[in-house]
């Protein structure tokens, strides 16, 4: 007897509809399994044989041949095990073939007949709903992944033994057992897109309440009111950081407060960085859309696979789970020269690919980056008074960090060592707090966001040369400033391009249309640490 089921299979992000097709017939007992199958797929005949006998349905003698299509498609992963079990089941007539028939399957099985957890569930539920299909069984501790998705019906199911006995059932799969109607946002936070910057500001900032709470506050960060600033224009615009100083200056912390004042996911953007996690097997267990911003510090001696992802079955890698959020670097110089490398394709394209036999895997990875070094060995370069590093030391050092890399920073800032007075004197502790910056940051974003509305941009750090022309034009006051700006400092296409980027985000911050000198002059020194360290020019 022949049967159909379908399941998802994944492709770098993106997932689509397998079709398991299962043919018992008479002859010599069998099992056999074709459909271009990686070595975790061929495997799973010893897995579904046992979880068969010990679930009750042991494999008739008959020969089975199971084809996963299509066949031009590398399948890896476990989760065909569960639909190749269940169309088994359908083929020698222990289950009706309608009660699976506009069922998407997945799920891993073990020898006992649980069923086990996979990864990508959220993008198999979200295929199989725009192929039209009316239900979803996952594992049980999927249920909640699955149920994000709005418009289909879903179940879950713990062992094999009680899926069985619920699709033998005369009358049908009862829909109020275990299937539940889906919306994959609260009421309350439905259309959240059409709020998320434009025109309500303070829906959003009542949105981040919470979050504010449980993250590091600017207002703990005592003076630095330059980085402070560095942050903010960093923050508005989505531009890469890098932050230069001695240890124990504060460049960590002000790192890690960034978050605190970038403006909420969007409800697209909270699916996305979801995606991300489920393809790489991290949600947990009941949980949700995420809320909060990725904030991704890896260790300096992080490997280039951990880092863009990879393996022998590729994965998303900490740049993709870093996702419209921040990547943070610490102690920048520390990290291997060809790891840092590997962020430059990243940084330009905001998407990560990773080339297999198999085919080419396409992880999103649009972060800011933001990265932290001391200036030399010791750390306190330029103090003579403390540093005592030789200028080849301190050259070497810096060197660490590739030209390609630094080229793609969009702010170089200085964060000095603290006075005493700037620590526990009267004016300690009162500077800006995350509400009020965020406040700033967040109308800058929704200047953005009208002004490229209907583009496919949505910050200042994405333009390019084309509509950095449209967007981003010059007085001939402007113009004749930059042309001195680019012979001076020797500035290269795209340190060029970078401070009009700059310069854009600076005049969004003060509320201005156009480009006026001093946004353009600000930018430029946020340029100036770059040919005082590395003693180039742009």
């Amino acid at each position: 007897m022949y049967s159909t089921v379908y399941t998802g299979g994944l492709h770098g992000m993106e997932s689509y509809l397998a079709r398991v097709e299962v043919d018992a017939s008479r002859g010599l007992p069998g099992f056999e399994m074709v459909g271009l199958l990686g070595s975790e797929v061929k495997e799973a005949r010893e897995r579904i044989r046992v979880a068969l006998k010990n679930a009750e349905a042991a494999l008739p003698p008959v020969r089975i041949t199971v084809n996963i299509s299509p066949a031009s498609l590398h399948k890896e992963g476990t989760s065909y095990d569960l639909p190749v079990a269940v169309g088994i089941l359908v083929s020698t007539g222990m289950i009706p073939q309608n009660y699976v028939k506009d069922s998407m399957i997945a799920g891993e099985l073990g020898l006992s007949g649980e069923i086990k957890p996979v990864r990508g569930i959220l993008p198999m539920a979200l295929e199989a709903k725009k192929q039209g299909l009316k239900r979803c069984i996952v594992p049980l501790e999927n249920l909640a992944e699955a149920q994000l998705v709005e418009g289909i019906k879903i179940l879950g199911a713990g062992c094999l033994i009680q899926l069985i006995e619920l699709l033998q059932c005369r009358d049908g799969v009862p829909e109020n057992l275990l299937y539940k109607d889906i919306m994959y946002m609260e009421k309350t936070e439905k259309n959240t897109d059409a709020d998320s910057m434009s025109g309500n500001v303070a829906a959003n900032m009542e949105r981040t309440a919470d979050l504010a709470e449980i993250l590091p506050d600017f207002a703990d960060v005592s003076g630095q009111e330059g980085a402070k600033r560095a942050a903010v224009v960093a923050a508005a615009g989505f531009h890469h950081l890098l932050m230069i100083g001695p240890p124990g200056s504060g460049k960590t912390m002000l790192a890690r407060c960034i978050p605190s004042i970038l403006p909420p996911l969007s409800t697209q953007e909270r699916l996305e960085v979801t995606k991300v996690r489920s393809v790489a097997g991290l949600m947990e267990e009941g949980a949700g859309l995420l809320k909060n911003r990725p904030f991704i510090s890896p260790h300096h001696t992080v490997t280039s696979r951990a880092l863009t992802g990879g393996g022998q079955v590729p994965r998303p890698g900490l740049i993709s789970l870093a996702h419209r959020g921040v990547l943070f670097l610490d102690e920048l110089t520390e990290f291997k020269r060809a790891t840092l490398d590997l962020l430059r394709q990243p940084m330009e394209e905001r998407r990560v690919q990773i080339a297999r036999n198999s085919g080419t895997y396409v992880y999103p990875s649009d972060f800011m980056l933001v990265a932290a070094m001391n200036p030399c060995p010791c750390g306190y370069y330029p103090d003579r008074n403390r540093c005592r590093c030789t200028p080849g030391e301190v050259q070497r050092y810096l060197n660490r960090v590739s030209g390609p890399i630094l080229d793609r920073m969009d702010i170089f800032t200085e964060v000095s060592r603290i006075d005493f007075a700037g620590l526990a004197g009267e004016n300690a502790g009162t500077g800006a707090d995350s509400r009020s910056l965020r406040m700033q940051v967040m109308e800058a974003r929704a200047r953005q966001e009208a002004r490229y509305a209907g583009t496919g941009l949505r910050f200042n750090s994405q333009l390019g040369p084309g509509e950095i022309r449209k967007y981003c034009r010059l007085g001939l006051a402007q113009q004749q400033y930059m042309e001195q700006l680019f012979h001076a400092l020797q500035l290269s296409a795209r340190a060029y391009h970078r401070i009009i980027r700059l310069a854009r985000t600076l005049a969004d911050l003060d509320g201005k249309d156009t480009i006026e000198q001093v946004h353009l002059s600000e930018a430029a020194c946020y340029r100036m640490a770059d040919g005082k360290y590395w003693r180039k020019k742009g």
